[in-house]
């Protein structure tokens, strides 16, 4: 065998390798009034998102969390509409430290079908919320028009087992008032509770 011919074995073999590193997931459940959601994360590609989510898992600190919030065009209040659903500790609960942004552009996790991600305020000041697509919201990605400061969401795993139970948070019925006018007709009447984040 010439060295040509082992150089391109040689590279052959390294390929895939190269592929599974960056996409190794570590998987967690959440179990939820609606149903189970099992979510694949990538600690490869977005490190510090993916450590807090485990740490609300290992800790137990997400039991008693809800979805709360469902976003869609016909609701939305943004010009850059989206599809999402919102969940997290609310107004209840242990919250961790805020954590550094991850963007979209350093990771290349994309906001599309099944996504999750970080709610945030500023850059940088995301706790424990977070949501999940429905449908391709590029809005969301760096450069996305949703926010101002175009830096985007930082969007860390995919929804792997589950999407029904999404689909259905999604369907739930909303009021129309809120404390917030931004949030106006998007808080579901009876938030879906988290019983358990764990590792799956």
């Amino acid at each position: 065998m010439n060295l040509d011919r082992r150089a391109l074995l040689a590279a052959l073999v390294a390929v895939p390798l190269i592929g599974a590193g960056r996409d190794r997931e570590v998987r967690v459940r959440m179990v939820t009034e609606q149903g189970t959601i099992v979510l694949a994360l990538y600690p490869d590609r977005a490190p510090i998102t993916v450590a807090n989510f485990l740490a609300y898992a290992d800790k137990g600190l997400m039991k008693g969390g809800t979805f709360y919030r469902t976003v869609s065009p016909k609701n939305d209040n943004n010009p850059a509409t989206i599809s999402v659903i919102q969940g997290g500790l609310g107004d209840a609960g242990q919250r961790l430290p805020p954590i550094a942004h991850e963007t979209t552009k350093a990771t290349g996790i994309r906001h599309t079908d099944g996504v999750i991600s970080m709610a945030r305020d500023t850059p940088g000041s995301a706790t424990s919320e977070f949501f999940i697509c429905l449908g391709d919201n590029p809005s969301l990605d760096y450069g996305g028009a949703r926010n101002k400061d175009g830096q985007g969401f930082a969007a860390f795993g995919k929804v792997v087992e589950g999407m029904d139970e999404v689909r259905a948070i999604h369907a739930a019925a909303t009021e129309m008032r809120a404390d917030d006018p931004y949030m106006k007709g998007q808080l579901i009447g009876k938030p879906v509770k988290i019983h358990e984040l764990s590792r799956n």
